[in-house]
Order: C-alpha cells, then sequence, then structure tokens
C-alpha cells in the first residue's frame, strides 16, 4: 500500500507555492500519495477539520512542514492557516509516542546559517532542500523516511562475544599510564621522569597477573605459550615506550631507569620467596617476556645510536633478591636474562615438532608485530653473546651457563656478512662505538675472544648441523682499516 503524507505550508509567494507543488507531484512520482490543501481542499469544506484529520488520520502515515521565513513566523505568531495547523500539529509532535511522523523540510536558510524552523520543531531533526547541491541526495532520505526504509540500516543483533564467557585473560591495566608517559616524553614535560616511573612501576606490578601454576600437566607448555601471547599488547606498549626514550630521553637519568626495571623483572624468572612447590616451566612464561624485552631494548638502542645507553645496561650488574631457588640474594650479569625454557623443549618433543629452536621461531613471529625486524634483533643478540664472552673471558669462572645464547642466529644465513653496526665500524672514527658497546680498548681486544671460541675455551653456539662464524659476523679482518 501506498504511504500516504500531508504537506503544510504557508502560502509564502506565488514562487514559494510552485516549488511546493513541484515538490509535491515528485512525491507523488515516486509512489507517495500526498494530501495537500490545493488538491484535496474544495470550496465549501472546513479547512480547520481538514486540517485535523490530516494530523489525526490514522491513514496519514507521514506530515511533513514545508519550513521557510514565513512559515515559522507564523506558527509562532499562530497567523492564518498555518497558525491553525500549528495549534493542532504542536501537541500531537509533544504527545506522540513514535515522534515518526512529523518531519520538517527546510526551503530557506538563515543569513546565520540557520535553518528557519517553528519554535516547538527547534532541536528535532530535518530534511534540507535549500539548494539545488542538496535537494537530490536529502529528496531520497526524505523518501526513504516516508516508506520506512532507511538507508544505514541498524544490523540484527549477534551474540556475546564468547570472551565475555571464557576466563578473563591476564592484563596490566595502565593505558591510561602509557599515554601520559609517551606524551609526557615526546612533548618534554617536566613531569616526565615521574610519568615514565609510574608507567614501568604500574607494569611490574601488573606482571603478577600473568604468573601460571603449570601442575605439571602433560600439556603445561600450552599454557605457557597462550600466556606469551595475552602479553603481547603490553609488549607493544613497553616498546613504544623504549623507542621514544631512545628518541627523546637519552640521558644517564633514563639509563637507570630502565636498569631499575630490569632489576626488578629479574625476580618473576625465578621462585618467589615463600614458594615451597613448583613445577618446570612454572616461570618460562616470564623468562620469555623479559627476555624478549631486553633483546628489543639493546635493538632499539642500536638503531637509534644510543651507544652508551646500550653499553650501560650491559655493563651495570643487576641486584637480584634472594628466591626459594637460590636463598640468598645476588648480584648478577644482564647474561641472566637469557634462560633457557623447559616448556619449550617439552613443547617440541610432545607435538613433534621438527624446529631447531622454538624460542627463536616464538621471537621471529612476533617480531612482525612489534616494528622491531628480525635482523635487528639478530644484530642486537649477537652483540649481546660478544659482549658475554669478553665479560667471561675476564672473569674468573668461564662456564659456559655464564654466557649468552644467542637463540635468534639460528636464522642467520651463513656468508651474508657482518651485522650493520660492524660493518659500519670498518671507519676508526665509528668504531669507536663498537668499543663503548663491548667495553674495549681497542680491534686487539677481539683476538682472545675469537681464540677462544676457535679453541672452544667459550662456546660458540650450533644448531643441528648449523652453527655461526663469529669471524664474519664481526667483519673482524675489516674492523677499523678505514679513517
Amino acid at each position: 500500500m501506498n504511504p500516504k503524507a500531508f504537506v503544510s505550508y504557508s502560502w509564502t509567494s506565488p514562487e514559494h507555492e510552485n516549488w511546493v507543488l513541484k515538490f509535491s507531484t515528485e512525491l507523488r512520482e515516486v509512489g507517495v500519495d500526498v494530501k495537500l490543501d490545493k488538491w484535496d481542499l474544495r470550496e465549501g469544506h472546513d479547512a480547520i477539520a481538514f486540517m485535523e484529520q490530516m494530523v489525526t488520520n490514522p491513514e496519514i502515515t507521514k506530515v511533513i512542514l514545508v519550513c521557510d521565513r514565513k512559515y515559522a513566523e507564523k506558527t509562532d505568531g499562530r497567523v492564518g492557516g498555518v497558525g491553525t495547523e500549528a495549534q493542532i500539529i504542536s501537541p500531537a509532535i509533544y504527545v506522540r509516542a513514535d515522534q515518526n511522523k512529523f518531519v520538517a523540510v527546510t526551503t530557506e536558510i538563515g543569513p546565520d546559517g540557520k535553518p528557519f524552523l517553528p519554535t516547538y520543531y527547534k532541536g528535532r531533526i530535518y530534511v534540507d532542500l535549500s539548494g539545488d547541491e542538496v535537494y537530490g541526495p536529502n529528496f531520497e532520505k526524505l523518501v526513504r523516511w516516508i516508506y520506512d526504509k532507511p538507508m544505514d540500516v541498524k544490523p540484527a543483533l549477534g551474540k556475546a562475544p564468547s570472551f565475555l564467557t571464557e576466563d578473563e585473560r591476564p592484563r596490566l591495566a595502565n593505558a591510561a599510564l602509557h599515554r601520559r608517559c609517551l606524551d609526557a616524553i615526546r612533548n618534554a614535560k617536566p613531569y616526565a621522569k615521574g610519568a615514565v616511573d609510574e608507567f614501568l612501576d604500574s607494569c611490574i606490578a601488573g606482571l603478577e597477573a600473568f604468573r601460571i601454576s603449570t601442575n605439571g600437566e602433560n600439556d603445561f607448555d600450552e599454557k605457557v605459550v597462550r600466556y606469551i601471547d595475552d602479553f603481547l599488547p603490553h609488549r607493544a606498549q613497553i616498546v613504544e615506550i623504549f623507542v621514544a626514550l631512545a628518541q627523546y630521553r637519552d640521558a644517564p637519568e633514563t639509563y637507570q631507569q630502565l636498569h631499575r626495571f630490569f632489576e626488578q623483572l629479574l625476580p618473576f624468572m625465578d621462585v618467589p620467596e615463600g614458594m615451597h612447590q613448583w613445577h618446570d616451566g612454572d616461570f618460562d612464561n616470564f623468562k620469555f617476556i623479559v627476555d624478549e624485552l631486553f633483546l628489543h631494548l639493546i635493538a632499539i638502542l642500536l638503531r637509534y645510536g644510543c651507544f652508551e645507553f646500550a653499553a650501560h645496561m650491559m655493563r651495570q650488574p643487576y641486584y637480584l633478591r634472594k628466591s626459594a631457588r637460590s636463598g640468598s640474594s645476588a648480584v648478577v650479569s644482564f647474561t641472566r636474562f637469557r634462560q633457557s625454557l623447559s616448556s619449550l623443549e617439552h613443547r617440541k618433543s610432545r607435538i613433534k615438532l621438527n624446529r631447531l629452536s622454538l624460542h627463536a621461531d616464538l621471537l621471529e613471529m612476533r617480531s612482525h608485530a612489534s616494528g622491531v625486524d628480525m635482523l635487528s634483533l639478530m644484530q642486537a643478540d649477537f652483540l649481546l653473546f660478544i659482549r658475554a664472552a669478553l665479560g667471561a673471558l675476564r672473569g674468573a669462572d668461564n662456564h659456559w651457563d655464564n654466557q649468552w645464547l644467542p637463540e635468534t642466529l639460528v636464522y642467520y644465513v651463513g656468508g651474508s656478512g657482518p651485522f650493520e653496526i660492524f660493518a659500519r665500524a670498518r671507519s676508526t672514527k665509528y668504531f669507536a662505538n663498537i668499543a663503548v658497546l663491548l667495553d674495549i680498548n681497542g680491534k686487539h681486544d677481539l683476538d682472545a675472544v675469537l681464540q677462544a671460541f676457535q679453541s672452544q675455551t667459550l662456546y660458540s653456539p650450533k644448531w643441528g648441523f648449523r652453527g655461526i662464524n663469529p669471524f664474519e659476523l664481526l667483519g673482524f679482518d675489516k674492523l677499523s682499516t678505514i679513517p
């Protein structure tokens, strides 16, 4: 059945009356049964009764108010037929629950850019047909309104998302602190140091939510991997802060802040004091998370040339509070951040994965979402490997456990040449940066470590039949050979 619509308007001028006639004709051409005084009110008819019927008759599903300056003035002043219609229409608008029977169509806009509308209608949605440029699309909107066929249809309600019915995943709940910290760093706010401390402290406090108990189940590795995945959005936040600090706050004050942050992360990698029962794998998610964060930090510092910053993180020892396993406090080197993950070895065996290093696989897979590419992580890993080897040679204990196993280098393709920072170190001037990073006085200090690898006094890793060539990755023969 065709919808019926009543058009209310003011006899402002012959031009305006012609506009209304044309407009009403166009509506009839698209199937709207328009009721108009010029067509439906004859001599001898009761004009007031006609108007009342148009408003109250349930068969008239829509009432269109064609508004110009004169219409608004007559309506507000209750003048003439329009004024009479206003007395009928205005209470109907306020009383009707659906409020979907009436719409104002504007044909004139005031000098202030606002349409001329009756006082009783102001604040409601209207259709602007005041110019040729808007007439076409807005006429379509009006027709859709008349037919109750809106362009934007409300989609059907779906089911509640599954995550609402699943166990709540852990989260740090510090997004606001992250935004404040990032803004403070980038805009050099006077409270930047405090904002950084607040954010880093919130990460430490929130990390407890990621603690797991594997309960010795055969598939305990599933829980480890899931919790590592759950941390991914928080890793993104922390890495973003690392980048901002490298760009805007490369200063000793920041070195101390991040050194303290990683010092506070160390206890998560071991048995907490007071815990009397635990299983292999209970701390593996923390071991991976801390290692990944440290590796990303070093890679970022190398990218932005923050060599003294990176050297500080490798040079300064870290205080480790006593744990249930150790029974005493200790001072350890950065090598403590790289530990073996028994859960990943178990996973490899349990589901028969023919992979050389699941640890490296996870780092590589997650690097695609970190903004730090795998090659940068490999470069940082190799630097940490060489720095740890130099430290082991200088110490009293050269045991392999005190070295750094560069897991990511399983992805290294032999013959690719030295990493970027060592390739640049052909220049004697740039080699000074390498000297800072490795805490050496010159190229000759690397001779001993390369000899130790060759004699196997120090361990140079292999995965299956694949190994690395430290001599090649350092580009040793060309280091510091040009001015």
